[in-house]
């Protein structure tokens, strides 16, 4: 990912884990730990992260302003200081949506092309 693009075409495609990492923001806030129970949880285990990758995908998220770091605490009693949180910026927002439609035509064409049968899609056509 290049550092500080405002281009939202020269993030695309985007990895898996970063995909996933956006998602997970995408309905809010969250700190590291957070993040990488839920990307495991809504994968169903398919997309696993260490500390390793989750962080350093982070990092590097962060230098190309996808996210950013939260000021905003919660309760200290219910938190642990350590943690640092994290949410989307604008940029990350409209990355994500780029990326959620690329992948959303991928699946259209598969379904034209009979390689996923037509349950994959609803009734509206959109997918499931």
């Amino acid at each position: 990912m290049p550092a500080k693009s405002s281009d939202v075409d020269s993030q695309l495609p985007l990895t898996p884990v970063v995909f996933h990492i956006l998602l997970a923001l995408a309905d809010g806030e969250k700190h590291g730990y957070a993040i990488m129970q839920e990307v495991e949880r809504v994968t169903d285990g398919h997309i696993s992260m260490g500390p390793g990758t989750l962080y350093g995908s982070i990092k590097r998220m962060l230098a190309a302003n996808l996210i950013e770091e939260s000021d905003e605490r919660p309760d200290q009693a219910l938190d642990d200081q350590r943690r640092r949180y994290y949410r989307l910026t604008a940029f990350g927002q409209r990355v994500l949506n780029a990326e959620a439609m690329r992948l959303a035509q991928a699946v259209r064409l598969a379904v034209d092309k009979h390689v996923l049968g037509e349950m994959a899609l609803g009734n509206s056509g959109a997918i499931r």
